[in-house]
């Protein structure tokens, strides 16, 4: 069957990335806008740039059979270690994290494009594997998620590590792994993440010692624990094996996942920085650190709630034009837009993104090749996890953990990812009902 690709294009996916596209370089464009009304940055030259080359890359990705990728997946994958080992090694300190490869002002962000070979491995993976038992293909399938996962922790980029997660888990549960194994790697990241960031908070925030923290702050105490929390959940397992009954494996499964979360909130301690823990936790009361921590989004929410219904009209924004929000025209492009485009504009770019995702899961319902639905189904939770996360974070209701808001924030690696990723999806809709052998 010949794919007749322009009767099958996906001309409203199109229609609301460019959108998307215009509306972030004008947004960038007014973060270079100075006090005095002077445009002393070009980085929306570079965002057009970045965004017409993003195009060409997206219409390749459509023309282009994503079924032939297939048997390259492992190669793929292997090459992704290696890029992030190296990027480890060699890369360029960028606000914080070992995270950037290039030669002086050029520059590229490979975990970024890491996240593409990285849906695809792992749907390789998951369609291969349908016959595999589920408890082993649980394991080899969380393997591949944590490969990448702790490279980029190691770097240490939190913000790029913590979408590969949502990714891990939209695919593991359309391809039918059990919903108890799923649970089991988000109460694990999630039991992680409190339990590293509760010293932070006893500390800086909450400003008194609870006796009960001590399990955290005490390193022998914490091994104690550590000790008897693995001891139990072996002993468990063994109950388990011996006489098989659901309520040694539920020890194991509740045990094992302390186990794991006091284990690794060690690891994440000393890998992650203290300000990079601080940002995970002053959203819940910014004015702790007000001119710290919890700056960023005290101005930001300042520049949301300035803008009212219909803004302070474009290039008015005196959030943005005073430099009271940093990373402007990255992490915090929605509070400048909300800030001059008001209540109106956000509500266009809320309904741009809400028809992008309702678009892809039309995509996936209507799609044959289970390949391809595990690919959608990934880039479905990255584009979701980065919408969600960045706007929450601008509003003040998630953590600040640099997460680029997608289309509309500066820098060329995410865009590009971006668009590539649209260009898979419609390369996946205008073959789905292709049954040709590739």
């Amino acid at each position: 069957m010949k794919v007749r690709f322009f009767e099958y294009f996906d001309y409203l996916l199109l229609l609301c990335v460019v959108l998307l596209v215009a509306i972030g370089v004008a947004s960038i464009y007014s973060s270079g806008i100075n006090s005095d009304g002077v445009n002393v940055s070009n980085e929306y030259v570079k965002q057009i740039i970045f965004g017409s080359t993003g195009t060409i890359l997206m219409f390749v990705s459509a023309v282009f059979d994503y079924r032939r990728i297939k048997r390259f997946a492992p190669q793929l994958f292997l090459i992704l270690i290696i890029v992030l080992l190296y990027t480890r090694i060699f890369g360029k300190y960028v606000n914080g994290a070992r995270s950037w490869l290039g030669i002086g002002v050029f520059g590229i962000q490979p975990s970024e494009f890491c996240k593409i070979i990285y849906i695809f491995y792992l749907a390789y993976f998951l369609e291969s594997s349908r016959e595999m038992p589920e408890r082993k293909r649980f394991v080899l399938a969380l393997g591949i998620l944590c490969i990448p996962l702790g490279l980029i922790l190691l770097q240490p980029d939190l913000g790029t590590a913590s979408v590969y997660i949502p990714i891990f888990l939209f695919m593991a549960f359309m391809a039918n792994i059990p919903l108890h194994y799923i649970l089991m790697v988000f109460s694990a990241g999630l039991f992680t993440v409190i339990l590293t960031v509760l010293p932070v908070w006893e500390r800086d925030i909450l400003q008194y010692s609870i006796p009960i923290m001590r399990v955290l702050t005490e390193q022998r105490l914490r091994f104690i624990i550590i000790a008897a929390l693995g001891c139990v959940t072996v002993i468990s397992m063994i109950g388990k094996v011996l006489f098989n009954t659901r309520y040694y494996y539920w020890l194991s499964y509740i045990f094992g996942i302390a186990t794991f979360s006091m284990t690794a909130s060690i690891a994440a301690g000393k890998v992650l920085k203290d300000y990079q823990i601080k940002r995970l936790i002053v959203f819940i009361d910014p004015n702790s650190d007000p001119l710290g921590a919890g700056w960023n989004i005290i101005q930001s929410k300042i520049a949301i709630g300035s803008g009212n219904l219909l803004g302070q009209g474009f290039l008015e924004g005196t959030q943005s034009h005073y430099r009271f929000l940093p990373q402007q025209s990255t992490d915090f492009i929605f509070s400048i837009m909300s800030e001059e485009w008001g209540f109106v504009g956000g509500t266009v770019v809320f309904l741009l993104f809400l028809t992008i995702l309702l678009r892809i899961v039309y995509i996936i319902k209507n799609t044959n090749d289970t390949f391809g639905i595990y690919i959608a189904t990934g880039i479905l939770a990255m584009f979701f996890f980065h919408f969600f996360v960045n706007v929450g974070m601008v509003m003040g209701m998630m953590p600040i953990t640099g997460i680029p808001l997608l289309f509309l924030s500066y820098g060329g690696s995410s865009l590009w990812t971006a668009m590539i990723c649209v260009g898979i999806v419609m390369s996946i809709r205008s073959r789905r009902l292709d049954f040709s052998e590739i």
